[in-house]
């Protein structure tokens, strides 16, 4: 990493070259303290303590480490032995049928260990915090699923785990919080601002630039101060790798379509990323829409949002005209977040991805049409693509195949769906 002292710019290494720095340069990092003395309200605290030094520190090991064969070894032996991948490639006979249309596969993520894709990135940064010297290990969670993932690998290795998570996402993921606590993690209820996966992010980055020394913070996202945008995505490409080789020898071509939904987003570019030279595969996100993205109540950020910086990073986020985070709305706790990772900002931009968003109701309606057509109960997060997908499956001829990435299942969420469904 070289820093320009001059003008402040950070280079960084980087496998795309674009205005979505991953990393806040100094002149940003001032610009943020500049606006929270303006606006007191300002929500991106943690990220002004946080020196270079220290994500250079990051940067460099991760380099070093993830590169070496030992790590190589052990990463994969446990996304074999422990997470249970290869996840299978499924074809979605039913559903497909229900539609008259395209050919629909899933990829089945919501078979890996503990019922979700977060599983995948939390073992590859646990296997890095552990050879950096790490035992205190930080983590957020919004729906649970990267908490439960983080306190599971913490577990394995033998490592602490605090996981801070926001105090309306401990009361609508119970199962999770317990899920948590039986893993041996503290889980720290967070009660500030919206109560919700971005404060979390915010105390857990607190909690890390105080404790740097003997502290890792395994981020859940695609989102952060680099290099950790680009190191989940490379832990989650796993997703995407598999899925090409599995396609290519049930249907002896790659897919037309790759569907996801989009919080955070690691889910989806962990899918997209080895497909990106492929240009004949459209790239399809689907953010959560809330009650309506003409409300005031979702969290569309690229459909609706605008370039800003937050938690360290350089992105569409949904803000107002000061800067100043506006709370979001998802029935899934999961999406419910004010950014996205840079990266998918980029394909935003250039128009290598297109993103949609479905709203509440409509993620009911795939979380059930999933449910009586597959007997395959899905996480309310990717419900808002397979929502998305009864209309726009329409438009899709009948010689072309979508794949979907089932990125969870749904046992976390049957309460919130139960009392929804109930009073409708």
């Amino acid at each position: 990493m070289e820093v320009d002292f001059e003008t402040g710019k950070i280079n960084v290494r980087s496998d795309l070259v674009y205005e979505f720095k991953e990393l806040v340069t100094r002149k940003e990092m001032k610009a943020i303290k500049q606006l929270r003395d303006k606006h007191a309200k300002l929500e991106d605290e943690g990220i002004e303590k946080l020196s270079v030094d220290e994500v250079e520190e990051l940067e460099n090991e991760y380099s070093k480490i993830s590169k070496s064969k030992s790590f190589q070894n052990e990463f994969k032996n446990l996304l074999k032995e422990f997470v249970g991948r290869p996840t299978p490639l499924y074809f979605a006979k039913n559903l497909s049928e229900h539609y008259g249309g395209p050919k629909i596969y899933f990829k089945r993520e919501d078979l890996a260990h503990l019922g979700a894709h977060k599983i995948n990135n939390a073992v590859g940064q646990g296997l890095l915090a552990k050879q950096m010297g790490k035992q205190r290990i930080i983590a957020e969670t919004g729906a649970g699923q990267h908490g439960v993932a983080s306190a599971a690998i913490c577990a394995r290795l033998g490592l602490d785990c605090i996981v801070y998570m926001g105090e309306e996402d401990i009361r609508r993921q119970a199962l999770n919080v317990y899920r948590m606590k039986l893993l041996g993690a503290e889980v720290v209820s967070v009660s500030t601002g919206s109560k919700t996966l971005k404060d979390a992010i915010n105390e857990a980055m607190r909690d890390w630039v105080t404790n740097v020394t003997d502290s890792y913070y395994l981020i859940g996202s695609v989102i952060g101060p680099h290099p950790y945008p680009t190191m989940v995505r490379d832990f989650q490409s796993i997703i995407g790798e598999e899925t090409k080789k599995e396609i290519l020898e049930i249907e002896n071509r790659l897919p037309d379509y790759l569907l996801a939904c989009v919080g955070g987003g690691s889910n989806a570019i962990g899918l997209f990323y080895p497909f990106l030279e492929d240009k004949e595969v459209n790239l399809i996100g689907i953010e959560a829409g809330g009650k309506g993205v003409n409300t005031d109540q979702h969290s569309a950020t690229l459909v609706k949002g605008e370039i800003g910086i937050l938690h360290g990073t350089k992105t569409y986020i949904i803000q107002d005209e000061d800067g100043q985070i506006i709370e979001t709305h998802s029935i899934s706790a999961g999406l419910d977040y004010p950014g996205v990772g840079p990266e998918h900002s980029y394909l935003k931009d250039i128009e290598r991805a297109k993103y949609f968003s479905a709203s509440d109701d409509t993620a009911l309606k795939g979380f059930k049409l999933l449910s009586v057509t597959e007997g395959i109960i899905p996480a309310l997060e990717p419900a808002h693509a397979l929502g998305f997908l009864i209309d726009w499956c329409k438009e899709i001829p009948k010689n072309q195949n979508i794949l979907f990435l089932l990125s969870g299942r749904g046992d976390k969420d049957m309460e919130i769906v139960s009392k929804k469904m109930d009073s409708n």
